[in-house]
């Protein structure tokens, strides 16, 4: 078991389910999954990019990517049913919670003028997500393996929660978040 799931299971659970009157602890809100995303629609045509995008996703999560492959063809934007736009990787159990603790605790701290992130980007069944600008971040990855700057969007999707308790959980967890 990871250090960020003890925590959760010993401290975080029963901390929420004391603020919110939660009898069950089985009825907590709780961290399902996490999803990582690299939409690459404008590299469409350029394969080694391309390539690059699902190695530094494999090497930051440990989980090869899938290929994310337009539904429906757009002439506006040259893009046709079937074409590769991206690229994606979902993490539950015990990778979850690594991920999560080694992105909090020395990828976070790596990013320029961070100030933590935004208290509103909750949805109403309280899934948080976020980008992340530049991949150099992660202590994964090396400078020989950045030849391309791409950002993600990281989105953790929660179970029996709200935005209200989500954000008390990832709180009680040590998310940092921007000052009131």
């Amino acid at each position: 078991m990871s250090r960020l799931q003890e925590k959760f299971n010993t401290e975080v659970v029963p901390k929420i389910c004391e603020s919110f009157g939660i009898k069950n602890k089985m009825a907590a809100p709780k961290l399902n999954k996490i999803c990582l995303n690299i939409g690459m629609g404008q590299a469409k045509n350029e394969a080694k990019r391309f390539e690059s995008a699902q190695t530094v996703l494999g090497k930051i999560t440990g989980q090869k990517p899938v290929v994310i492959k337009a539904r429906m063809s757009v002439s506006n934007f040259k893009l046709r049913e079937g074409d590769a736009v991206g690229t994606r990787v979902t993490l539950r159990g015990e990778r979850m919670y690594n991920f999560l603790d080694r992105f909090m605790s020395l990828a976070m701290p790596r990013i320029r003028d961070f100030n933590g992130y935004s208290r509103k980007s909750f949805d109403k069944a309280g899934n948080f997500s976020l980008g992340v600008a530049e991949q150099s971040i992660f202590p994964e990855l090396s400078i020989a393996d950045v030849d391309q700057e791409f950002g993600m969007d990281i989105t953790l999707v929660f179970e029996n929660s709200n935005a209200e308790k989500s954000l008390a959980t990832m709180e009680a967890i040590g998310f940092p978040f921007r000052k009131k």
